[in-house]
């Protein structure tokens, strides 16, 4: 019996081992299955890590928007008053309340693109000082553009948003401090919002950027995007915790803390039966503290990122602004029975500056606002912000008016209207330009540009076109764009071009009927050129008679060079009195100049070769008023749509020199037009007339030229700098001929 039974003991020892080979290989397996598991979560993580990186800086490069936002200083006449109530202010600021509402009710992005790469439905809205200047600015997504716009435009109609180029707070050798702002309590707990403060918060945040001095930078960059919403749940929950008698701490965590009696410690309680909890009363601090939890759940809430970055020459001016930057925060701490902010400063400096341009979305350094704390912390200015150094916008912007002509039915685009992200066309119809264009602005502004633009259109149109300018710039821009097919159709006319000097002679008058209308003209350019007091009621007679007499020949017509040989020259006299048929010219020769005594002729010379010796004395003058016949025909230009360029640059010509031409110029093409009668009205084709500087180039007859050359379709379009350029010596009538 004993041999068996160590017979069987000696046996049971290979399956044991067999059994734990098994279990130590199922073990192996186990383990590195889990390894492997352990591997590729690892793996993940890297992997999403680098990826992240990655597309955040094509996400910002390519994919993103960066908008300046501008509201003008005053909406309403009642806003330039001093201040506003603290009503005005909340009603104001609820604005952006609502603006910040439709961003938190949007819906989360979700699902394993965006565990991997990232959400990418992040705003960025900034408060920049940038040259001494406060901007507000808004990073958004390209596809959310749109939408934020039209948000943005329901809540801030006179809000104007232009596209820019990224701006830049840094110097190549400056000193570059950030720091995130998170809570101190969890996320369900509130902050001050401008309903409990007495001011706009915003002041506190402005203030701080409006005493940076030049050359350093800061910005305050909100980034935003909608929350899951499970941050609500925990607020309703701790406030339902403290109304069934926890105290904070305790609904918290969710748990009560435990009060065990001594009779239930040593056992003698028995079975006695509980009495139930009175109905448990809230402390006045504790109503606070759910008022506060309630109200915040009620409304949209968002991920917030706040990040501070100061720049500056030297660290310490860094770190004094960032500390000021951070202070202004103050004002939203509830220490008792809410949240606090609390800072953050990041141990790596390039990844708060890299996320900071980027507009990278720190996920361990996220708050979570609802839509009236982050309208507290973000708004646009109000008109009673009183910090210096904001940029305003300038001018109200509107809506293009409604019938507006398009391309269907206008004859020249004008430019566009961007009102709101809609992008209107503005033409203007042939019929409405024959009643002339006025066109105002100081120098800079865009003038020359706007004429260029126009001019151009008309001539690729294949209109008739001159261009009067005194500086020279407009004309060589037009003729960089002239089309191929009407290069025969240009006249330049440049007087500092001495080789080829082109005839203007202003005593050619295209018939008998316009001999008055041009005598009359060049007593007007004289008077425009000299004081009244230098010409007086004796040049005038006598200055009209000599150019009459010099008219006398229509085949051959004298010019205004010549006038001073009527007098010196008794042989030159002679030879046009010959051809004189006028009665009354000829009885101012016969009965005043040769019972004049040779004194009172010399002084007549005198009088006249001061105001006309000037011009022929010049070399460059007197070969173009000296010419007989005129370079080229007016009238031809007109009826033939010909393009007449007049540089008339005073830095080459001369300012009197340029005024002179300028002015005959623009009385020939009046002359011109006037000529049109004998023409069908079917038959006159549109010429447009531009003068930049128009103030130097039209004499008092600029109201006959307004109304009457719409007849013969000579279409003005004429430019100036200010108001007070159309008024010389209390003389209003230009001013009252353009304005009616």
């Amino acid at each position: 019996m004993m041999s068996l039974l160590q017979f069987g003991l000696a046996q049971d020892p290979q399956p044991v081992r067999a059994v734990a080979q098994g279990d130590l290989f199922i073990s192996g397996i186990i383990l590195w299955v889990v390894f492997g598991l352990l591997v590729l979560i690892g793996s993940l993580f890297v992997a999403r890590f680098f990826l992240r990186r990655m597309t955040l800086a094509s996400q910002a490069t390519f994919r993103r928007v960066t908008l300046l936002v501008t509201l003008p200083k005053f909406r309403r006449e009642e806003d330039s008053e001093r201040g506003g109530t603290k009503d005005q202010v909340k009603e104001a600021i609820a604005a952006a309340e609502t603006f910040f509402s439709s961003i938190g009710g949007l819906t989360a992005q979700r699902g394993l693109r965006a565990w991997l790469l990232g959400r990418h439905d992040e705003m960025s809205f900034e408060i920049v000082v940038e040259k001494k200047l406060i901007k507000f600015y808004v990073s958004v997504p390209v596809g959310m553009r749109e939408f934020l716009e039209q948000q943005l435009s329901a809540a801030y109609p006179d809000a104007y948003t232009e596209e820019v180029e990224d701006y830049n707070i840094f110097q190549p050798d400056g000193v570059i401090l950030g720091s995130y702002l998170v809570f101190r309590r969890q996320n369900a707990f509130p902050i001050k919002t401008y309903t409990e403060l007495e001011k706009d918060p915003l002041n506190a945040i402005t203030n701080v950027l409006s005493k940076i001095p030049e050359g350093d930078g800061a910005a305050f960059q909100f980034l935003v995007r909608s929350s899951y919403g499970k941050w609500r749940n925990k607020g309703i929950k701790i406030a339902s915790n403290m109304q069934q008698g926890m105290k904070l701490d305790e609904a918290i965590k969710g748990k009560k803390k435990s009060k065990t009696s001594i009779a239930e410690l040593t056992g003698f309680a028995g079975d006695t039966p509980k009495e139930p909890e009175k109905d448990y009363r809230l402390s006045p601090l504790e109503e606070q503290i759910v008022k506060g939890l309630e109200t915040k759940a009620s409304k949209a809430g968002m991920d917030v990122c706040i990040r501070l970055v100061a720049a500056s020459r030297s660290a310490t001016n860094a770190q004094t602004l960032l500390q000021n930057m951070l202070n202004a925060f103050a004002q939203f701490n509830i220490y008792e029975y809410g949240n606090s902010f609390v800072k953050v400063v990041p141990r790596g400096k390039k990844k708060v500056i890299r996320d900071f341009i980027y507009r990278g979305f720190d996920e361990r350094n996220t708050i979570v606002l609802n839509a009236e704390e982050m309208a507290s912390l973000w708004h646009l200015p109000l008109p009673w912000t009183e910090t210096p150094n904001i940029k305003w916008l300038g001018a109200r912007k509107g809506p293009a008016p409604s019938g507006i002509p398009g391309p269907e039915e206008g004859d020249i685009e004008l430019g566009y209207n961007m009102f709101r992200g809609i992008r209107t066309p503005i033409w203007m119809k042939s019929v409405d330009r024959t009643r002339h264009m006025y066109v105002v602005g100081k120098s800079g502004s865009g003038k020359s540009q706007l004429i260029a633009a126009l001019a151009i259109q008309d001539i690729k149109a294949g209109h008739g076109v001159a261009v009067v300018e005194p500086h020279g710039d407009l004309i060589e821009l037009i003729l960089a764009n002239i089309p191929k097919e009407r290069i025969d159709d240009v006249i330049v006319f440049n007087p500092s071009d001495m080789e080829r000097p082109m005839g203007l002679n202003m005593l050619e008058a295209p018939n008998d009927a316009m001999k008055d209308f041009a005598v009359q003209e060049m007593i007007s350019i004289f008077y425009k050129l000299f004081p009244p007091e230098m010409i007086g009621p004796m040049f005038e007679h006598q200055m009209r008679n000599f150019m009459l007499t010099l008219m006398a020949d229509p085949e051959n017509p004298g010019t205004i060079a010549e006038v001073p040989r009527m007098v010196t020259d008794k042989k030159f006299q002679d030879a046009w009195r010959a051809k004189l048929k006028d009665p009354v010219v000829r009885s101012f020769w016969e009965d005043e100049i040769d019972n004049t005594s040779d004194y009172h002729k010399s002084e007549m010379m005198g009088y006249l070769v001061s105001k006309v010796g000037r011009f022929v004395e010049n070399e460059m003058m007197r070969n173009i008023i000296g010419q007989s016949k005129s370079s080229f025909n007016f009238r031809d230009i007109m009826d033939n749509k010909k393009i007449l360029l007049v540089n008339l640059s005073k830095g080459k010509t001369g300012d009197v020199n340029a005024e002179l031409l300028g002015l005959v110029i623009v009385s020939k093409l009046q002359m011109a037009a006037l000529t049109r009668a004998d023409l069908p009205e079917d038959q006159r084709h549109d010429f447009y007339l531009y003068i930049d500087e128009f103030q130097n180039f039209i004499t008092d007859s600029i109201a006959t030229i307004l109304s009457e050359a719409r007849k013969y379709r000579l279409n003005l379009i004429i430019a100036h700098q200010y108001i007070g350029q159309l008024v010389k010596n209390n003389d209003t009538k230009i001013r009252d001929a353009v304005f009616g």
